[in-house]
This record gives structure tokens, sequence and C-alpha cells, in this order.
């Protein structure tokens, strides 16, 4: 047991004087990781606002459901529990033909032209709200069903269009984190194949004087887990500092049009997803760059 927490501390200590031996290489390691991690972060909260507004845009996206003129105040009033249990419906909101009336006058400033109309005219109504809008023509064939409702209007357009939207985004996203991913494997790879070099005479050293290849190996596994998990932890504040300029500046303009996502919606999952790819990069790249230099 002794032993083996002195070869731990061993492989600690090597580990941690490595990086500070070699400390440009180690340096332009812990770039490399930044540098990828801070771009793939932005994209990746790039990709989630986009999404975002597209959410914003297909809640805009309602349904309206006319009553037929029979049906009483009260049937009209207690159709919405009906409504609801319709697959797809995630809400729905009753709009009295006085509402009605009182919206429409709203949009004009002379009222005298409409002096002759009262809310007779108009129809109760459903504004209904979907869970997922790419089932939109689904649900308005649904809503065709119930009797009490005369005209269900859904602007499909435009839903599709949304949904196509949500899909490119999301391909999108895929393809370019794939490639900026294989793209920084690549150069980090490299990198740690280049740290491997200068010292392949001291890995030939210590293998012609018996050491395993597990010994070797492990004081370079635990450069490489600490120069990934640094690089990540750097990345992950970097990009949080970023986003907070960012947002502050969306806030300055005082649109009231979009505002972004809040970055703690996300950083338990950028904080992991950083982590994990730091570990795997430094990790891996020190573990495979080595297995060409230990087949001696």
């Amino acid at each position: 047991m002794k032993v083996n927490r002195n070869r731990t501390f061993y492989y600690i200590k090597e580990g941690v004087t490595s990086i500070f031996n070699h400390s440009l290489m180690s340096f332009a390691s812990i770039c490399i990781i930044v540098a990828f991690l801070v771009i793939m972060g932005s994209f990746i909260l790039l990709a989630v606002n986009i999404n975002a507004l597209i959410g914003e845009l297909e809640n805009d996206n309602v349904i309206l459901a006319y009553v037929h003129e029979n049906v009483s105040d009260a049937d009209a009033l207690s159709l919405g529990s009906k409504l609801r249990a319709i697959p797809n419906v995630a809400s729905v909101q009753f709009i009295t033909r006085e509402e009605a009336f009182e919206k429409f006058m709203g949009r004009y400033d002379d009222e005298d032209r409409f002096k002759d109309i009262d809310a007779s005219v108009f129809r109760h109504r459903y504004a209904i709200y979907v869970e997922d809008v790419a089932l939109i023509a689904d649900t308005q064939q649904e809503l065709r069903y119930v009797p009490e409702l005369a005209t269900i209007n859904a602007n499909l357009a435009i839903a599709r269009a949304l949904v196509n939207l949500r899909n490119v985004v999301r391909w999108v996203s895929v393809i370019i984190v794939a490639i900026l991913l294989s793209i920084s494997l690549f150069i980090m790879s490299n990198t740690i194949k280049l740290a491997t070099y200068e010292r392949r005479e001291e890995i030939a050293i210590m293998k012609m004087v018996g050491a395993t290849n597990s010994f070797i190996r492990w004081p370079f596994v635990v450069e490489g887990f600490i120069l990934g998990v640094t690089g990540s932890l750097i990345a992950y504040f970097v990009l949080f500092g970023l986003y907070g300029v960012v947002s502050g500046r969306v806030l300055e303009l005082e649109a009231g049009l979009f505002q972004l996502v809040m970055f703690s919606n996300v950083s338990v999952l950028l904080f992991i997803l950083f982590t994990g790819i730091g570990f795997g990069v430094g990790v891996g790249g020190s573990g495979l760059a080595l297995n060409r230099y230990l087949k001696v």
C-alpha cells in the first residue's frame, strides 16, 4: 500500500515537474485547448440562443378556433377542458366576443367608422398553443372533429418554416462542433507528439534500464490531465466573462426584441462538456503520443 502511494506521488511529481521543465510546450497545449473550447462554446451558446428565439416564435404561432354562434356562453367557456385533452395542445386561452371586439377597435384611431358595430358581430374564440409546432397540422385536424368549433385557423406555412429552420440550426450546430473538435484533436495530438519527441531519449533510457510501459506512461498521463483540465477551466471562465459582456451590451440596446439565454441555464452542461473534453484530449492525447516511443 505504501509502495503504491509513493508511486502515485512520484507520478504526480514527475507530471508537474515536466510541465514546468517544458513550459513553452505546456503553454502552447493549454492555449490550443482554451482557443478550441472558447470557439466551440461560443458557437454552442449562439445555437442555444437561436433555438430559444425559434421557440419564442413557435409559441407565438397559435391556432385560432372560432366557436359556433349557436353555442351558449356557458358551453363555449366549458369547451376549454375538452380542447386541453387533445394531443399536442399545451394550453388554451378563451377570448370572449367582447374581448375580440375591444381588440379589433383598438387597432383603429377613428372609432366612428365602426359606431354601428357591437360585440354581437364577433364570435367567442380560443387561442390554442401547441407543444410541438411540427405537429400543428395534425392538431388542426383533430380540432375539426370538435362540433362546437366553426372555423380553425392555423398558419401552416410559418409553422413549416420554423420547423425547417430549427432542424437546419440543429444539424449545422452538430456539423460545426464536430469539425472544430476534429481540428482541435488533430492540433493537440501533433502538439503532444512534438513534446514527446523532445523527450524521446529520456523515454528510451528509461526503457533500457527496465522501466515498464505503465511506469513511463503515468507521468505523461498526469501531465496531460493537468494541462487538459487547466485549459478547460480557463476556457470556461473566459467564455463566462465574454458572454457576460455580450449580454450586457444586448441589454444596453434596450430593444426588447430578444433577450439572451442566461448563462446559468447552460453553465452546468458547459462545465461538464469542457472538463470532459479537456480530460479526454489531455489524457488521451498523451497516451496515444507515447505509443510510438514505448515500442522499443
